[in-house]
Protein backbone atom coordinates (compact mmCIF):
# COMPACT_ATOMS: atom_id res chain seq x y z
CA UNK A 1 0.00 0.00 0.00
CA UNK A 2 2.85 2.01 0.03
CA UNK A 3 5.02 1.66 -2.81
CA UNK A 4 6.69 4.86 -4.33
CA UNK A 5 5.10 6.05 -7.18
CA UNK A 6 4.27 9.33 -8.85
CA UNK A 7 1.20 10.58 -6.93
CA UNK A 8 3.87 11.13 -4.23
CA UNK A 9 5.95 13.43 -6.24
CA UNK A 10 3.11 16.06 -5.67
CA UNK A 11 0.31 16.94 -3.32
CA UNK A 12 -3.13 17.59 -4.42
CA UNK A 13 -6.19 19.18 -3.16
CA UNK A 14 -8.52 16.60 -1.25
CA UNK A 15 -11.93 16.79 -3.18
CA UNK A 16 -14.63 14.80 -5.30
CA UNK A 17 -13.84 13.24 -8.96
CA UNK A 18 -13.23 16.22 -11.09
CA UNK A 19 -11.56 18.62 -8.71
CA UNK A 20 -8.35 20.06 -10.21
CA UNK A 21 -5.13 19.36 -8.09
CA UNK A 22 -3.62 22.27 -6.65
CA UNK A 23 0.44 21.08 -6.70
CA UNK A 24 3.74 22.20 -4.80
CA UNK A 25 2.03 21.38 -0.93
CA UNK A 26 3.81 18.70 0.46
CA UNK A 27 2.29 18.72 3.84
CA UNK A 28 -1.06 19.77 4.14
CA UNK A 29 -4.03 19.47 2.07
CA UNK A 30 -6.71 21.62 2.36
CA UNK A 31 -10.47 21.15 0.96
CA UNK A 32 -13.13 23.44 0.50
CA UNK A 33 -14.65 24.17 4.11
CA UNK A 34 -18.22 25.56 5.07
CA UNK A 35 -17.45 26.28 8.47
CA UNK A 36 -19.96 23.44 9.83
CA UNK A 37 -17.42 22.92 13.24
CA UNK A 38 -15.04 24.70 14.92
CA UNK A 39 -11.52 23.49 14.04
CA UNK A 40 -9.80 24.75 17.18
CA UNK A 41 -9.93 22.28 20.35
CA UNK A 42 -9.41 24.38 23.29
CA UNK A 43 -9.97 22.02 26.25
CA UNK A 44 -12.30 24.19 28.41
CA UNK A 45 -14.80 23.26 26.08
CA UNK A 46 -14.11 19.62 25.69
CA UNK A 47 -16.84 17.06 25.94
CA UNK A 48 -16.28 16.07 29.32
CA UNK A 49 -12.78 17.91 29.59
CA UNK A 50 -10.88 15.06 27.51
CA UNK A 51 -8.85 16.53 24.98
CA UNK A 52 -8.13 13.15 22.40
CA UNK A 53 -9.89 9.97 22.52
CA UNK A 54 -7.98 6.94 20.94
CA UNK A 55 -10.05 4.42 19.02
CA UNK A 56 -8.97 1.02 18.66
CA UNK A 57 -11.22 -1.50 16.59
CA UNK A 58 -10.01 -5.08 17.78
CA UNK A 59 -10.53 -8.32 16.49
CA UNK A 60 -8.88 -11.58 17.23
CA UNK A 61 -6.12 -9.17 18.68
CA UNK A 62 -5.21 -11.19 22.49
CA UNK A 63 -1.58 -11.94 21.30
CA UNK A 64 -0.49 -8.73 20.62
CA UNK A 65 -2.68 -5.61 21.82
CA UNK A 66 -1.15 -5.51 25.41
CA UNK A 67 2.49 -3.99 24.46
CA UNK A 68 0.24 -1.69 21.77
CA UNK A 69 -1.87 0.23 24.77
CA UNK A 70 1.07 0.13 26.63
CA UNK A 71 3.05 2.52 24.29
CA UNK A 72 -0.42 4.70 23.78
CA UNK A 73 -0.47 5.68 27.41
CA UNK A 74 3.03 6.03 27.57
CA UNK A 75 2.54 8.67 25.34
CA UNK A 76 -0.39 10.21 26.78
CA UNK A 77 1.24 10.22 30.49
CA UNK A 78 4.11 11.54 29.02
CA UNK A 79 2.79 14.42 27.34
CA UNK A 80 0.11 14.71 29.98
CA UNK A 81 -3.01 14.84 27.93
CA UNK A 82 -6.28 14.37 28.85
CA UNK A 83 -7.76 11.45 27.39
CA UNK A 84 -9.14 7.84 27.14
CA UNK A 85 -8.52 4.72 25.23
CA UNK A 86 -11.74 3.03 23.33
CA UNK A 87 -11.44 -0.22 22.54
CA UNK A 88 -14.13 -1.95 20.45
CA UNK A 89 -14.13 -5.44 20.46
CA UNK A 90 -15.01 -6.40 17.06
CA UNK A 91 -16.74 -10.03 18.20
CA UNK A 92 -13.30 -11.07 18.98
CA UNK A 93 -13.31 -14.81 20.19
CA UNK A 94 -9.93 -15.16 21.64
CA UNK A 95 -10.46 -13.06 24.55
CA UNK A 96 -9.10 -9.96 23.35
CA UNK A 97 -11.63 -7.70 25.58
CA UNK A 98 -10.24 -10.19 28.65
CA UNK A 99 -6.41 -9.07 27.86
CA UNK A 100 -7.60 -5.60 27.47
CA UNK A 101 -9.27 -5.31 31.16
CA UNK A 102 -6.42 -7.29 32.37
CA UNK A 103 -4.13 -4.83 31.88
CA UNK A 104 -6.56 -1.40 31.36
CA UNK A 105 -5.40 -1.10 35.81
CA UNK A 106 -1.75 -0.98 35.10
CA UNK A 107 -2.32 1.47 32.46
CA UNK A 108 -3.04 4.67 34.53
CA UNK A 109 -5.13 6.21 31.88
CA UNK A 110 -8.96 6.13 31.32
CA UNK A 111 -9.61 2.77 29.25
CA UNK A 112 -13.40 1.55 28.16
CA UNK A 113 -14.40 -1.50 26.07
CA UNK A 114 -17.20 -1.48 23.67
CA UNK A 115 -18.45 -4.90 22.60
CA UNK A 116 -20.14 -5.58 18.85
CA UNK A 117 -21.45 -8.76 20.25
CA UNK A 118 -20.50 -9.84 17.01
CA UNK A 119 -17.76 -9.66 13.65
CA UNK A 120 -19.28 -6.18 12.20
CA UNK A 121 -16.23 -5.55 10.38
CA UNK A 122 -13.83 -2.79 10.78
CA UNK A 123 -15.51 0.33 9.51
CA UNK A 124 -18.38 -1.11 11.73
CA UNK A 125 -16.35 -0.94 14.58
CA UNK A 126 -15.06 2.14 14.37
CA UNK A 127 -17.94 4.03 13.97
CA UNK A 128 -19.12 2.47 17.15
CA UNK A 129 -16.17 3.78 18.98
CA UNK A 130 -16.66 7.39 17.26
CA UNK A 131 -20.52 7.26 18.92
CA UNK A 132 -18.98 6.74 21.81
CA UNK A 133 -15.60 9.01 21.53
CA UNK A 134 -16.24 12.32 24.48
CA UNK A 135 -12.46 14.30 23.31
CA UNK A 136 -12.60 17.12 21.71
CA UNK A 137 -10.44 15.04 19.16
CA UNK A 138 -10.38 11.74 18.15
CA UNK A 139 -8.16 9.46 16.96
CA UNK A 140 -8.25 6.49 14.54
CA UNK A 141 -5.26 3.64 15.43
CA UNK A 142 -4.93 0.49 14.68
CA UNK A 143 -4.55 -2.05 16.90
CA UNK A 144 -1.11 -3.16 15.82
CA UNK A 145 0.07 0.20 16.11
CA UNK A 146 1.49 0.29 12.57
CA UNK A 147 1.54 3.69 12.68
CA UNK A 148 3.46 4.61 15.95
CA UNK A 149 1.47 6.77 18.03
CA UNK A 150 3.95 9.52 18.41
CA UNK A 151 2.83 10.62 15.11
CA UNK A 152 0.20 12.10 16.74
CA UNK A 153 2.58 15.22 17.09
CA UNK A 154 2.56 15.54 13.58
CA UNK A 155 -1.11 15.75 13.24
CA UNK A 156 -2.75 17.56 16.32
CA UNK A 157 -0.99 20.64 15.20
CA UNK A 158 -2.87 20.62 11.56
CA UNK A 159 -6.17 20.50 13.77
CA UNK A 160 -5.10 23.12 15.82
CA UNK A 161 -4.72 25.37 12.85
CA UNK A 162 -7.78 24.85 11.23
CA UNK A 163 -8.33 21.58 9.73
CA UNK A 164 -10.68 18.97 11.30
CA UNK A 165 -10.12 16.15 9.57
CA UNK A 166 -6.33 15.08 9.42
CA UNK A 167 -5.02 11.74 7.85
CA UNK A 168 -1.62 10.23 7.58
CA UNK A 169 -0.30 9.40 4.21
CA UNK A 170 2.31 7.00 3.78
CA UNK A 171 2.84 8.22 -0.04
CA UNK A 172 3.19 11.99 0.49
CA UNK A 173 6.87 12.75 0.59
CA UNK A 174 8.95 13.08 4.01
CA UNK A 175 6.45 9.69 4.81
CA UNK A 176 8.64 7.14 6.51
CA UNK A 177 8.22 2.78 5.64
CA UNK A 178 10.09 1.11 8.07
CA UNK A 179 8.87 -2.57 7.08
CA UNK A 180 7.53 -2.61 4.00
CA UNK A 181 4.49 -4.74 2.99
CA UNK A 182 4.52 -7.69 0.88
CA UNK A 183 4.26 -6.78 -2.74
CA UNK A 184 0.76 -8.28 -2.97
CA UNK A 185 -0.52 -6.47 -0.97
CA UNK A 186 1.68 -3.15 -2.19
CA UNK A 187 -0.17 -4.03 -5.13
CA UNK A 188 -3.60 -4.04 -3.52
CA UNK A 189 -3.36 -0.95 -1.90
CA UNK A 190 -2.10 0.94 -5.04
CA UNK A 191 -5.18 -0.37 -7.20
CA UNK A 192 -7.40 0.39 -4.25
CA UNK A 193 -6.39 4.07 -4.03
CA UNK A 194 -6.18 4.59 -7.79
CA UNK A 195 -10.15 3.04 -7.91
CA UNK A 196 -10.43 6.07 -4.39
CA UNK A 197 -9.13 8.83 -6.66
CA UNK A 198 -11.15 8.24 -9.84
CA UNK A 199 -14.40 7.02 -8.64
CA UNK A 200 -14.65 8.66 -4.92
CA UNK A 201 -12.03 11.16 -3.52
CA UNK A 202 -8.65 12.31 -4.07
CA UNK A 203 -6.37 11.08 -1.84
CA UNK A 204 -2.88 10.37 -1.98
CA UNK A 205 -3.80 7.28 1.04
CA UNK A 206 -6.60 6.36 1.31
CA UNK A 207 -6.01 3.28 4.14
CA UNK A 208 -3.68 4.53 6.25
CA UNK A 209 -5.59 3.34 9.77
CA UNK A 210 -4.16 6.52 11.18
CA UNK A 211 -6.93 9.37 11.24
CA UNK A 212 -7.68 12.38 13.31
CA UNK A 213 -11.07 13.82 13.53
CA UNK A 214 -12.28 17.05 15.17
CA UNK A 215 -15.47 15.42 17.69
CA UNK A 216 -18.07 17.34 15.81
CA UNK A 217 -16.08 15.78 12.30
CA UNK A 218 -16.36 12.54 13.75
CA UNK A 219 -20.07 12.54 14.50
CA UNK A 220 -21.20 14.13 11.45
CA UNK A 221 -18.97 11.53 9.15
CA UNK A 222 -19.39 8.15 11.13
CA UNK A 223 -23.13 8.95 12.13
CA UNK A 224 -23.80 8.49 7.68
CA UNK A 225 -21.08 6.05 7.48
CA UNK A 226 -23.09 2.89 5.24
CA UNK A 227 -19.71 0.54 4.81
CA UNK A 228 -18.73 -1.93 7.29
CA UNK A 229 -16.03 -3.81 5.31
CA UNK A 230 -12.58 -2.37 4.38
CA UNK A 231 -13.67 0.11 1.95
CA UNK A 232 -15.01 2.39 4.70
CA UNK A 233 -12.13 4.51 4.77
CA UNK A 234 -12.87 5.81 1.47
CA UNK A 235 -16.30 6.41 2.56
CA UNK A 236 -15.10 8.38 5.38
CA UNK A 237 -13.34 10.77 3.13
CA UNK A 238 -15.41 11.32 0.85
CA UNK A 239 -18.03 11.97 3.70
CA UNK A 240 -15.24 14.53 5.17
CA UNK A 241 -15.43 16.65 1.61
CA UNK A 242 -19.29 16.18 1.17
CA UNK A 243 -19.95 17.62 4.44
CA UNK A 244 -17.60 20.32 3.64
CA UNK A 245 -14.90 19.57 6.45
CA UNK A 246 -11.02 20.97 5.79
CA UNK A 247 -9.14 17.74 5.18
CA UNK A 248 -4.90 17.75 6.20
CA UNK A 249 -2.78 14.68 4.51
CA UNK A 250 0.04 14.75 6.72
CA UNK A 251 3.30 11.88 5.97
CA UNK A 252 3.87 9.71 8.98
CA UNK A 253 6.25 6.86 9.49
CA UNK A 254 4.45 3.48 9.33
CA UNK A 255 5.15 -0.39 9.08
CA UNK A 256 3.94 -3.84 7.99
CA UNK A 257 3.18 -6.30 10.91
CA UNK A 258 3.16 -9.17 10.51
CA UNK A 259 -0.87 -10.79 11.27
CA UNK A 260 -2.88 -8.65 8.86
CA UNK A 261 -6.60 -9.38 9.06
CA UNK A 262 -6.56 -8.78 4.74
CA UNK A 263 -7.72 -11.52 2.83
CA UNK A 264 -6.87 -10.79 -0.08
CA UNK A 265 -8.54 -11.34 -3.17
CA UNK A 266 -12.09 -11.17 -0.90
CA UNK A 267 -11.03 -8.45 0.62
CA UNK A 268 -10.15 -7.06 -2.59
CA UNK A 269 -13.18 -7.46 -4.16
CA UNK A 270 -15.52 -6.43 -1.10
CA UNK A 271 -13.76 -3.35 -1.32
CA UNK A 272 -13.67 -2.63 -5.07
CA UNK A 273 -17.44 -3.38 -4.79
CA UNK A 274 -17.69 -0.83 -1.90
CA UNK A 275 -16.42 2.43 -4.16
CA UNK A 276 -19.12 2.10 -6.32
CA UNK A 277 -22.15 1.96 -3.50
CA UNK A 278 -20.46 5.34 -2.23
CA UNK A 279 -21.42 6.13 -5.61
CA UNK A 280 -24.78 4.72 -5.81
CA UNK A 281 -25.28 5.88 -2.11
CA UNK A 282 -24.37 9.78 -2.76
CA UNK A 283 -26.85 9.38 -6.38
CA UNK A 284 -29.64 7.85 -4.19
CA UNK A 285 -29.13 11.20 -1.72
CA UNK A 286 -28.25 8.70 1.00
CA UNK A 287 -25.76 11.10 2.66
CA UNK A 288 -27.96 14.14 2.83
CA UNK A 289 -29.56 14.17 6.11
Amino acid sequence: MEPEAPIADRAERVGPLGDAPRPGVTAVLLAPVRDLVSSSIPVAQSPGHLRLSVVVPAFNEAGRIGEPLRRIAAYLRARALPAEVIVVDDGSTDGTAEIVRRIAGELAIAVRIVSCGRNRGKGRAVAIGMAEARGEAVLMSDADLSTPIEELDELLPHLENGAQVVIGSRRLPGADIEVRQPRLRQMMGSVFTMLTRALVVRVTDATCGFKLFSHDAARAIFSRLTLDDWSFDAEVLFLAHRLGFTVAEVPVRWRDVAGTRVRRSLDAFVSALGLLRIRWNAFRGRYER
